[in-house]
């Protein structure tokens, strides 16, 4: 970090697909703490805070910034980190930001979730009343009120009000300006990259009704509407956000049982589902997620090829019962009995002489019996 940079927190492998995460004006970092290690699994993670929030410098910004201006410090660091091109979240101000490089800087946006935000904030004078308010008197009689405005009743984080207590006034007022001078909605229908919007249903400050307006205007745009949140979703409703973003992020997730069903068929899936007792769902379950819906489902082999390897493995470990199974599956995948004797001799070698034995045997009786029918 320098003066001149965003400070920012980074999560996950460097070489995973990058994705930025912008907060919400008051807040820091941490509204992203029950989310992002989570999505750094599978992305590089990079968290900002807003000028004068959190740990970044208050004179990144000054008196009339705009959204514009916090938009270019944020493909600042970008630039800096080495990262092209990105996917963006954010929440209110952030997801402000996020809007403003879809209309203006597309190239450098893979996908783009907008949380609790708008294309416009109702309106400059009350934008401009609160910056100044806060420039004479500081942000004490908004901290009083940051829970009401953030949160269901009953709901706080700690770590939050505190971090809107310790923002730096003058840079939450510049803030303010770039709220109060933000207007996007006749670019809307000019933004092409993949959005998805989430509305907190008790979302007083933006209500639901400003993301359905972006939603009706974006083309493509998915609209998800939370229950039981208000402003800060990521922080109220972690799950159901990490849940949007990871299938806006990687798609929705694909149909195990299909899969299962494809390669097992569907006799074998309705045995498998007719014994199904309390004890064993959740280990089918996991099956069918897991085994079905990640791994044979993965494009980069094809079907032929895992079954090639699952062959192999279930030779190696003596699992002669599931080779039976895998066998008729590997018909199925359109391997010939030549192609399974060959990956069976294949075995011989690397598994070991007894083991091929054992398998050879119980190919060919599965194999007999698909001739005679």
């Amino acid at each position: 970090m320098t003066m001149t940079l965003l400070h920012h927190w980074e999560e996950g492998p460097a070489s995973a697909p990058p994705l930025l995460l912008g907060p919400s004006l008051g807040t820091s970092l941490a509204l992203w703490d029950q989310v992002a290690p989570e999505l750094s699994a599978a992305h590089r993670v990079v968290r900002w805070d807003l000028p004068g929030h959190g740990g970044s410098a208050a004179d990144l910004i000054g008196p009339g910034a705009t959204v514009g201006d916090l938009a270019e410090l944020v493909l600042a660091l970008a630039d800096t980190l080495g990262i092209d091109r990105f996917a963006y979240a954010g929440v209110s101000l952030g997801g402000a930001v996020g809007l403003h490089l879809a209309v203006h800087h597309p190239e450098r946006l893979s996908s783009l979730a907008v949380l609790c935000s708008s294309a416009h904030f109702g309106g400059e004078a009350l934008w401009r009343e609160r910056a100044e308010r806060v420039r004479r008197e500081g942000l004490e009689w908004l901290v009083e009120s940051a829970d009401a405005r953030w949160f269901t009743a009953g709901f706080s984080v700690p770590r939050l009000v505190r971090d809107h207590r310790e923002a730096d006034p003058g840079a939450y007022a510049a803030c303010c300006d770039a709220l109060a001078a933000f207007d996007l909605r006749d670019r809307l229908a000019g933004i092409g990259v993949p959005t998805l919007l989430v509305a907190g249903r008790h979302d007083a400050a933006t209500p639901p009704a400003h993301l359905r307006e972006i939603a009706d205007a974006v083309p493509a745009a998915t609209l998800l509407e939370l229950p039981g949140a208000a402003h800060l979703a990521p922080a109220q409703c972690p799950r159901a956000v990490l849940t949007a973003l990871r299938t806006q992020l990687d798609g929705p997730p694909v149909s195990g049982t299909a899969a299962r069903r494809e390669v097992l068929g569907d006799a074998h899936v309705d045995r498998a589902q007719a014994r199904q007792t309390p004890f064993t769902a959740r280990f089918q379950d996991f099956i069918s997620r897991y085994a079905w819906g990640e791994i044979w489902t993965d494009p980069t082999l094809s079907r032929r090829e895992r079954s090639m390897i699952t062959l192999t493995a279930l030779v190696a470990h003596g699992h002669h019962e599931e080779l039976a199974l895998h066998v008729r599956a590997a018909r199925r995948n359109g391997l010939t009995p030549e192609e399974i004797g060959a990956v069976l001799l294949q075995t011989a070698v690397y598994c070991g002489v007894p083991a091929a034995n054992a398998a050879f045997a119980t190919a060919q009786r599965v194999l007999a019996e698909e001739e005679t029918g």
